[in-house]
């Protein structure tokens, strides 16, 4: 832990004479958090929170306008000596009050000072919106006057009937989603066409709309008050938004996380509904309209207000839930506290959790946090420059400079400047500097072991079709499917009436031409030409039928085993000439057909890959190596199954042109991996996995920036 404050500091004489107190209507809470009491100052006018400890709060209540600081110190000295703060800590509790605007002077300069506080803070709110230029927001209008006309209305459903009714409603959208699931998914491939993007945006502002107005209401139900409302530029997409940040004053916890996830309540509520308008409606504007608001509802909900590493619903419900207000600029304190106290070696740091166990969740929080920033806003970014390139190109500037050069200038000026490091500051420049190039060796000069997956599947290297030559009636099986049988083996047998028919009408005309014949030459010489001549038709075309009739004796056209699990349900069943019946399989070899994508082809070009190994769905525990295997050389878009494709589950894209799922959206390269039964992996045709390949070792950063290279290649051509 870290060392406590000193009890007396050099720089108390600046303060010790000064007379100063709460400012006039500071409201005053206490709340328990973790076991332990906290008093909460709010101030009305700014809308604004800050969390006293009980012996910090000792000291601020006995501030008075005739006493001086240092008279109301020694109070809490005499009163409570082992609790009371130090004259350090006195110090910056003062200035975080004072910046705070939330202390008083009886001075006349005090109204100036508390205006240029004022206009300060409102500056580095600015500064601190253009910097986070994604979420800027735009006050309009107070709703307060709205929600307190409204709220004996609405306020009946934030009740225990509401909650039966929202289970009720929500559980039958579930249960219609269910159903419906595969339609849902089908639909959501055109939720980014551009003649859908109007229908998205507008369910798009009726949902948050909503949204914000379960905040604001469930909020008022529970007594708090609601001031602003406005508009918020998420990702340069107006959306409305309300500030509900008087709920931080509820001593009830579960009341703060009720308003935290009243916008996620009434999103529910609403696609619900939606649901219901969408299954019921015809395709059209309002079935479209109500899909939309579906999907809205669920990836907003999901990917931003769920999730508690963004500063959203589910960060405020996690932070109430666990007891830990402003838990992001807590966790970033405690980064820079281990930084501080264990990396530059300063021991008067004091940590902001009150245990280490504490600590350590504030460490992963942190670093969590901001890996999944990154990644999200780094989609959402790709997302737009795929639609409108030039302000992807925007955005990445201006995420560049807030998330990248601001804060290095600032760590710049910090192990430049920073009065904290005067004794410890060659220490960390030097600390700074070896993690960095350390960093920078690790990236650009060690290799790293690298290879990657590709998707295919297992077929038998020789396998044949089982299909009928000819037209007929399924009459009876002569061998089960699953069965080894050989070449020419008779598989099942067909009848075919109107073949029969044709074929004993054919032989009654091949036997009266011969009768003719005969009698032509005794009789009419000259005729036997033409009859020659029918003859020869008559001939072939009898010959054709009784190949055809062979033909209804389906026989094997390979050794192999029989797969057709469906073969029995076809007994009695009419089938036109070709139709597919099962397959006949050399149990003996296969090989495995995989699908490279063309980001990892140019791995398998460039260099021979040593090993490469092959896992089965269903036994992925189990590997079967590889033994040879080769590049076809030659872009593809025909998969070897569709089982690869997204429509049966699979990794690559299907052209919506393509009813089969067979044809890709994007080229991809084939490898053929020869595999030999053996072990306990069961080798059965058609059964889909993954194939690993090992690359030679290579150093992360030259890898990172080939893909970056292709991707942008990729994308945008460049």
């Amino acid at each position: 832990m870290a060392e406590p404050l000193p009890t007396f500091s050099e720089s108390w004489y600046r303060i010790a004479g000064q007379q100063i107190s709460l400012r006039p209507g500071i409201n005053v809470r206490r709340q328990n958090f973790r076991g332990e009491r906290w008093y909460v100052l709010e101030n009305p006018f700014s809308n604004q929170f800050f969390r006293l400890r009980p012996a910090a709060y000792e000291f601020v209540a006995r501030l008075r306008p005739g006493k001086t600081v240092e008279q109301a110190w020694h109070e809490c000295v005499s009163r409570t000596p082992d609790d009371a703060p130090g004259q350090e800590a006195v110090i910056q509790l003062l200035s975080q009050l004072y910046f705070a605007n939330l202390l008083q002077y009886d001075l006349a300069e005090d109204s100036a000072q508390l205006f240029e506080r004022y206009s300060k803070r409102r500056q580095r709110e600015v500064r601190a919106q253009f910097m986070n230029l994604m979420f800027m927001r735009f006050p309009l209008l107070d709703p307060d006057r709205f929600l307190q006309r409204a709220l004996p209305f609405v306020g009946k459903l934030i009740s225990p009937l509401g909650a039966l009714i929202w289970l009720v409603v929500v559980g039958f959208g579930l249960k219609i989603v269910a159903d419906n699931f595969s339609v849902i998914k089908d639909q959501s491939q055109s939720v980014l066409a551009p003649d859908n993007l109007l229908l998205l945006y507008a369910g798009m502002v009726i949902i948050k709309t909503l949204h914000e107005f379960g905040h604001a209401f469930f909020c008022r139900k529970f007594g708090g008050e609601v001031h602003v409302m406005g508009v918020m530029l998420m990702i340069f997409t107006p959306a409305p938004y309300m500030d509900a940040t008087s709920s931080w004053a509820f001593r009830n916890r579960w009341k703060r996380v009720l308003v935290g996830a009243a916008g996620m309540i009434v999103e529910l509520f609403v696609a619900a509904i939606a649901t219901f308008v969408w299954a019921k409606s015809g395709p059209g504007t309002i079935h479209n309209l109500a899909y939309n608001m579906m999907f809205i509802a669920s990836v907003s909900t999901v990917v931003f207000n769920i999730n508690p590493l963004l500063r959203f619903d589910g960060y405020y419900i996690l932070s109430d839930l666990v007891d830990i207000p402003n838990l992001h600029q807590r966790a970033l304190q405690q980064l820079r506290y281990f930084a501080e106290r264990y990396l530059f070696g300063l021991k008067k740091v004091e940590s902001p959790a009150n245990s280490p166990k504490e600590g350590f969740w504030l460490c992963i929080f942190g670093i969590t946090s901001g890996i999944y920033r990154v990644v999200v806003f780094g989609g959402v970014l790709l997302v737009i420059a795929d639609r409108f390139l030039l302000l992807g190109i925007i955005m990445a500037v201006v995420c560049f400079i807030s998330w990248v050069t601001v804060p290095t200038v600032r760590f710049v000026q910090y192990l430049s400047s920073s009065p904290k490091l005067e004794r410890k500051r060659l220490r960390a420049i030097s600390v700074s500097g070896a993690i960095g190039a350390t960093i920078l060796v690790l990236l650009q000069f060690v290799p790293f072991p690298a290879h990657f997956r590709a998707q295919g599947v297992l077929q038998a290297k020789e396998r044949a079709e089982v299909v009928n030559e000819v037209a007929g009636i399924v009459d009876k099986l002569l061998v089960p499917p699953g069965q080894q049988v050989v070449k020419n083996q008779p598989l099942l047998q067909m009848k075919n009436p109107e073949l029969e028919l044709e074929l004993t009408n054919t032989r009654a005309k091949y036997d009266e031409l011969q009768a003719r014949v005969r009698q032509a030459m005794k009789e009419a010489t000259p005729n036997l030409k033409p009859l020659a001549s029918m003859i020869e038709s008559i001939t072939n075309r009898l010959h054709k039928l009784e190949i055809d009739e062979q033909n209804l004796i389906v026989r094997a056209r390979q050794d192999g085993i029989l797969v057709a699990p469906h073969l029995d349900d076809l007994i009695g069943r009419w089938l036109t000439r070709g139709t597919p019946m099962g397959l006949l399989i050399n149990s003996n070899a296969f090989e495995f057909t995989a699908t490279v994508k063309q980001d990892d082809a140019d791995a398998l070009f460039a260099q021979r890959t040593p090993l490469a190994s092959i896992r089965l769905k269903g036994q992925a525990g189990q590997e079967i190596p590889a033994i040879h295997w080769k590049v076809i050389p030659g872009e593809q878009q025909t998969l070897p199954s569709p089982a690869l494709g997204w429509h049966a589950g699979g990794e690559l894209q299907v052209s919506p042109q393509d009813p089969q799922g067979r044809k890709t959206a994007e080229p991809f390269f084939s490898v053929l991996a020869e595999v030999k039964p053996g072990g306990n992996v069961a080798l059965l045709d058609g059964r889909t996995g993954k194939i690993r390949f090992d690359l030679q070792p290579e150093p992360l950063l030259p890898r990172w920036i080939r893909r970056l290279q292709q991707m942008f290649q990729k994308r945008y051509q460049v």
